[in-house]
């Protein structure tokens, strides 16, 4: 993870919902798991983690989807713009979408995550690690404590992914 510490403003397209978030990193990260992928209508998404106490709504607050039994994800309930992603369990943290930030650019991607999803046609490797949903330990914990000790995180048992 990256040293730094910055404040970073976003928000959605029509300015109904905005936020102020102080980060511990200038690092941010990809996922490509089968959720994500659907919740943004694109191959992956982009997010940067925030301490749940570090983020301020400046204008309106988020509607929430419940998109598994484990986590849940925020956008704008006037133009859909997708804003978060957090666990239920955890109160602690929650990731922003990087595309919701006024500068994304401030940020740099550092790995991708749901790395068995990635769409190869789209896909230009940039040399950043990559992690498979299955090697994510605490993500697995999770998953299983929520649909079972036989699920497997993809499969049947539940949502393709959080």
């Amino acid at each position: 993870m990256g040293e730094e510490t910055l404040t970073v403003q976003g928000g959605c397209q029509c300015g109904a919902v905005r936020y102020e978030a102080r980060t511990a990193s200038t690092d941010a990260y990809y996922c490509h798991c089968r959720m994500c992928q659907k919740a943004l209508g694109n191959l992956f998404a982009a997010f940067v983690a925030v301490g749940r106490r570090e983020l301020r709504w400046e204008r309106g607050e988020p509607a929430y989807y419940k998109s598994s039994e484990i986590a849940r994800r925020g956008f704008c309930r006037e133009c859909g713009t997708p804003l978060t992603f957090e666990y239920l369990d955890d109160g602690e943290k929650m990731d922003l979408t990087v595309g919701s930030l006024d500068e994304p650019g401030l940020l740099r991607p550092v790995e991708h995550f749901g790395s068995e999803s990635i769409v190869g046609p789209f896909f230009t490797d940039d040399g950043l690690p990559r992690e498979r949903t299955e090697d994510d330990e605490e993500f697995v914990a999770r998953w299983r404590a929520a649909y079972g000790p036989d699920s497997v995180p993809g499969s049947s048992s539940g949502p393709p992914s959080a």
